[in-house]
C-alpha cells in the first residue's frame, strides 16, 4: 500500500461509502452464514484492527497484519493483531471456524500459496470469506497506488482456487453500478494522463447518497448474481 494510502486508511474505512457499504455486506454475509455467533475468527490484512468490533459479535478475533506501520501501538485490540507477514512462517498454534481475506489476495504475488496457507487454519468445516476487485478492464490508478498485482474475473479465480484446494461455494460480483464509472475513470485517467493519488472521502450528502445506493444495489440486483461489478466476493471450504 502507498504509505499515502495508509496514513488515511483509517478516515477512508470509517467514513467512505465504498468501505461502509462493504463492510455492511460482510457482516450481513457472515451472519448468515455462522448464525450461532461462536465463531473463532482470523481477519488477514486486519491493519489497524479495524472489523473486530462487529467480528467480535460472532465469537473470538485475531488478526494478522504485515505492515506495522497500520497498527497503532495502544490499539485495544493490539494484543489480538499478529504482527508478521501471512505466510507460512505464520503458525498461532490453533484452527479458525472463520478466516476472512478482503481485498488482499490482488496484492500477493503467490495468491495460491496464501490461499492454501488460510485453508491449513481452517477448521474442517469452516468458512473462507475473500473480496477481491474484479476485471482487469477497471485497471485504473486506485489498482496503482494500491500495489494491486491483477484484478479477478469468477473463471480467473476458480484456477486459482481449484489449485489451492480450496472449494468455492459461492462467487458474486458486487458493486455492478460502478462497473460503467470505473470504465470511464479509466479512459480518463489514459486520455488525461492522470498519475494516481489517494482517495478521498466525498462531500456529505454525495457520500451518503452512494452510500444507500449501494446498499440498495446488494439488496436488489446482487443477489441475482449479474454478470459483472468491480469487486468480486467468494466463499468457500477445504476441498474434501
Amino acid at each position: 500500500m502507498d504509505p499515502r494510502y495508509g496514513e488515511r486508511y483509517r478516515e477512508l474505512y470509517e467514513n467512505h461509502w465504498w468501505w461502509r457499504a462493504r463492510t455492511q455486506f460482510i457482516e450481513d454475509k457472515i451472519r448468515q452464514l455462522c448464525p450461532s455467533g461462536k465463531q473463532s475468527t482470523l481477519d488477514v490484512g486486519c491493519g489497524d484492527a479495524l472489523f473486530f468490533d462487529r467480528l467480535k459479535k460472532f465469537g473470538e478475533v485475531e488478526g494478522v497484519e504485515p505492515s506495522v506501520e497500520l497498527v497503532n501501538p495502544d490499539n485495544p485490540y493490539r494484543a489480538n493483531i499478529h504482527l508478521c507477514p501471512f505466510d507460512e512462517k505464520f503458525r498461532p498454534g490453533k484452527l479458525f471456524s472463520l478466516i476472512l481475506m478482503l481485498d488482499v489476495l490482488e496484492h500477493l504475488p503467490d495468491p495460491v500459496a496464501a490461499l492454501s496457507h488460510a485453508l491449513s487454519l481452517l477448521k474442517s468445516d469452516g468458512i473462507l470469506m475473500l473480496t477481491v476487485p474484479a476485471f482487469m478492464s477497471l485497471w485504473t490508478n486506485h489498482d496503482i497506488i494500491n500495489h494491486h498485482v491483477v484484478r479477478y474475473t469468477k473463471s480467473s479465480f476458480r484456477s486459482v482456487a481449484l489449485q489451492s484446494g480450496l472449494k468455492v461455494l459461492e462467487q458474486t460480483y458486487l458493486y455492478h453500478w460502478t462497473f460503467p464509472v470505473k470504465l470511464g475513470v479509466r479512459f480518463s485517467e489514459k486520455l488525461f494522463r492522470l498519475q494516481p493519488k489517494p482517495p478521498q472521502v466525498p462531500s456529505g450528502w454525495i457520500n451518503e447518497t452512494l452510500y444507500r445506493l449501494s446498499r440498495v444495489e446488494q439488496k436488489l440486483l446482487t443477489p441475482l448474481s449479474l454478470p459483472f461489478g468491480s469487486s468480486l466476493m467468494i466463499v468457500g471450504s477445504r476441498a474434501s
